[in-house]
């Protein structure tokens, strides 16, 4: 039997389990497991722009949920969860969510939008940097930016 220390990100409770076996809990190592390439996106995108990209929500209590919907209404957007829960934001570049979502901060995972492995992983190795990586800008948008 393979006994090993399984490492849980931090974001997920940051802890070691130890003496557990991968196959029981279904986290046996896989040979042809790619990981996600690095993406960068500018620090300062506003948040209709990253929730279209990126589909995750931070919720106050620190619950990361799955976006199904995003509805917008000038400079206001009507979520949807996959939990279905709905609810308005304001576009910003500073808000709560925006800041959280940069900074990777939340508790744990919901379990009712259960969000993939492969999405968490995907976000964990985006970046966001100041004065590098993509702008999230629409085509026309992007072409009337490299007019400039």
């Amino acid at each position: 039997m393979n006994i090993k220390n399984i490492f849980v990100p931090s974001c997920l409770g940051g802890r070691i389990l130890k003496n557990h076996n991968p196959k029981v809990l279904g986290m046996e190592p896989k040979e042809n497991v790619k990981k996600p390439s690095k993406r960068y996106y500018r620090k300062r995108v506003e948040l209709f722009r990253l929730l279209d990209k990126i589909k995750l929500w931070p919720s106050r209590t620190g619950i990361l949920h799955g976006i199904k919907t995003i509805e917008k209404m000038g400079d206001q957007a009507q979520i949807t969860t996959h939990c279905n829960k709905t609810f308005m934001v304001n576009n910003s570049r500073n808000s709560r969510a925006v800041r959280w979502l940069r900074n990777k901060w939340f508790k744990g995972v919901c379990g009712t939008c259960r969000v993939p492995a492969w999405k968490l992983d995907k976000y964990s190795s985006t970046l966001f940097k100041r004065h590098y990586g993509s702008s999230l800008l629409s085509e026309d948008e992007q072409k009337n930016y490299n007019k400039k």
